[in-house]
């Protein structure tokens, strides 16, 4: 498109100005590798952020078990997909993290924290899963041989990972809004 001092028209000789028109989609899109980062860092915060609801919701389906065991469930089920999301969007730390521990490397003291606070995780996670799976399969929960408030399996894990991920959220709440997945 060209434009000449009396506006819009054909090359003349008077002197022209060539303009490049973008389209205001063109102009304000971001580098190729900000928009990843910034897709990624959204990506991490939603998974934090379902990761905090179906842990609410799971514990707000207790009430609803003597109506109806499967909302408990898939709720259970979304939260062990969401940790196993969460887990593969930290694949680099984990490995990582796995490697040295596979060369028996020295660790400095927060590396060999956040490590054991992840196995902790998982197992209590996992520990969660199989109980739930256990009463639901038994159509009854599983006793253990404890005191009456912690004699059942499932509630009594339930109980230990909520503790724990309170705890857990509680120590990287400055680190969580800034997280990037690496």
């Amino acid at each position: 498109m060209c434009f000449t001092r009396s506006g819009l028209g054909s090359t003349d000789a008077g002197t022209v100005f060539n303009a490049v028109i973008e389209s205001p989609y063109e102009a304000s899109r971001e580098p190729r590798a900000d928009r990843r980062t910034a897709w990624r860092a959204r990506s991490r915060w939603m998974v934090h952020l379902g990761l905090l609801l179906t842990a609410a919701a799971a514990l707000g389906t207790l009430q609803l078990l003597h109506v109806r065991q499967a909302y408990h469930t898939v709720v259970g089920l979304v939260f062990v997909g969401l940790v196993v999301v969460h887990l593969a969007q930290r694949r680099r730390t984990i490995a990582r993290m796995a490697t040295g521990l596979v060369r028996a490397k020295a660790f400095v003291e927060r590396r060999i924290r956040l490590a054991v606070s992840d196995l902790v995780l998982l197992f209590l996670t996992a520990n969660v899963l199989v109980s739930g799976v256990v009463d639901w399969s038994r159509g009854a929960p599983a006793q253990l041989p404890l005191p009456t408030p912690f004699h059942r399996w499932h509630l009594t894990s339930s109980i230990a990972l909520v503790i724990y991920l309170v705890v857990h959220l509680w120590r990287r709440r400055k680190r969580l809004w800034r997280s990037m997945i690496r």
